[in-house]
């Protein structure tokens, strides 16, 4: 990696609650990252919502399975990027376990949050060189809230019906045992500049 690549990932500066990097970033790439995600979190949250509603907390699992991803792909096909959810404790590994980059942005997310920032304004954008090209890399906080409680809180305060449904569909499950407040996961968006 060059000394400038290198300098351009030491040398944050904050800007509206998140760090953002040495290079300045357009205002508009900006923009269409924070309106992604907020799109991303808003439709997903609709939808399960909708679906907690009319069947009850069993069926946000085939939300989040089904539903979830294709709302994903249809924003990242919308903004021509990456928009989806990512985690340090993913419930499905295959999509939701993030890059390099994504871990350390989350990890830094859970030690703020441990120092006392909120979790719902936690964000992080920056230019990123990498061997494909320049990219955007933004990430937004995802709080854990009373709805997700159902499938994500405690085991021993999980429905047995919706710990049966995620052995079932997750084996490698790791995305229980969580707390009000804490960091989720974040919405992150990748796209090339």
């Amino acid at each position: 990696m060059k000394l400038h690549c290198i300098a351009r990932l030491l040398v944050p500066f904050m800007v509206a609650g998140g760090a953002l990097a040495a290079d300045e970033i357009p205002k508009a790439a900006l923009e269409d990252a924070r309106k992604a995600s907020t799109e991303l979190v808003t439709n997903v949250r609709s939808e399960l919502l909708k679906a907690i509603d009319a069947s009850g907390p069993l069926r946000a699992i085939v939300v989040c399975k089904y539903t979830v991803p294709e709302i994903a792909s249809a924003i990242s096909r919308k903004y021509g990027a990456r928009v989806t959810r990512v985690s340090l404790t993913p419930r499905n590994p295959s999509l939701g376990w993030g890059d390099a980059w994504e871990q350390k942005v989350l990890m830094d997310f859970d030690e703020r949050v441990a120092r006392g920032e909120k979790a719902d304004v936690l964000e992080h954008a920056e230019i990123v060189n990498e061997p494909s090209g320049r990219f955007l890399r933004y990430m937004k906080a995802l709080p854990m809230v009373a709805p997700c409680m159902h499938c994500h809180g405690p085991t021993e305060q999980i429905s047995a019906p919706i710990r049966q449904q995620l052995t079932h569909d997750y084996p490698h499950d790791k995305a229980t045992g969580l707390v009000l407040g804490r960091v989720r996961g974040a919405v992150t968006y990748k796209k090339p500049l």
